[in-house]
């Protein structure tokens, strides 16, 4: 299994930051992600953070779907991928700090067989750091503008 934890202090309160963390909103920030869509049914803006909430993802290189496995709003929000050769779990954490939020984006991902061990050739978590650093770097701009 490999995991890679990044955190990043944004000026701007929870609230803010956990209504980017909506699956929809992935596209606005999320490095490589082209498009996001809740294939489950929401009639309320809450209903975007439940457990067991759905949606089907399109990053550059490619789809599956996100479940929220779990969610304490302005607190902790987890989703599980499906539909892939490997096992993705990522976690956003949030803590309130003096001058805004701390965002840690934690992700864990375990490869099937062969695909986890040329991910791994292929330097898949230096990749994953990189690829998270840069939409924490997104995801503050946008919240402090």
């Amino acid at each position: 299994m490999a995991r890679v934890e990044k955190s990043i202090e944004v000026r701007a309160p929870p609230e803010k930051v956990w209504e980017m963390l909506a699956l929809d909103r992935f596209p606005e920030w999320l490095d490589e992600c082209k498009s996001s869509e809740y294939t489950s049914e929401i009639r309320t803006p809450e209903d975007k953070y439940r457990v067991g909430a759905f949606a089907h993802i399109i990053e550059k290189h490619v789809k599956y779907d996100l479940e929220i496995t779990e969610s304490l709003e302005n607190e902790k929000i987890t989703a599980r991928s499906k539909g892939m050769p490997v096992t993705m779990t990522v976690t956003f954490l949030l803590e309130s700090v003096e001058e805004g939020t701390k965002l840690t984006y934690v992700m864990d991902w375990r490869g099937l067989g062969i695909f986890g061990k040329i991910s791994d050739k292929l330097g898949g978590e230096k990749h994953a750091e990189k690829g998270i650093e840069k939409s924490l770097n997104n995801l503050k701009s946008i919240l402090e503008k």
